[in-house]
């Protein structure tokens, strides 16, 4: 299991490499990246990710673990996020997880992207061409 919360780059192919077994005949990678648009703000140009670290990391744990026993014939499971300032095209988070089958793998990737953005504390600021905010029902850790 590898859960890392980080301000430097994160690399795909690292990540991949580690998540591949021989047992397991399927790897699953999600990568989320910055784009250059979000609702109603177009021209992104960087995003800014802030979290309540202890927190975040103890529950990117759990949800980690929770694949590896909840998910059948599961091999490996990395979740990586970055922290701080980002540009269009960089990664943010990376879920990688191998299994048996690919069934067993993309389930357990859905599930640890889908719960990780609804229970992980981690906020990200958008800022665009007209002015900056929290992403849509987000506030900076330090107002809440």
């Amino acid at each position: 299991m590898w859960v890392e919360i980080t301000e430097g780059q994160l690399s795909v192919e690292k990540i991949y490499s580690w998540t591949v077994l021989e047992d397991c005949g399927a790897v699953v990678l999600f990568s989320g990246t910055v784009r250059d648009f979000s609702d109603g703000r177009p021209g992104v140009t960087k995003l800014s990710y802030e979290a309540y670290e202890t927190v975040a990391f103890e529950r990117m744990t759990d949800l980690a673990k929770r694949a590896l026993s909840e998910f059948e014939g599961m091999g490996r499971v990395a979740v990586v996020h970055r922290l701080g300032e980002m540009t269009p095209g960089e990664s943010t988070v990376i879920i990688s997880v191998s299994a048996a089958h690919r069934d067993q793998a993309y389930e357990a990737s859905r599930f640890l992207i889908d719960t990780l953005k609804k229970s992980v504390p981690i906020w990200k600021k958008e800022s665009w061409m007209g002015g900056s905010d929290w992403g849509l029902g987000a506030n900076s850790v330090k107002e809440t």
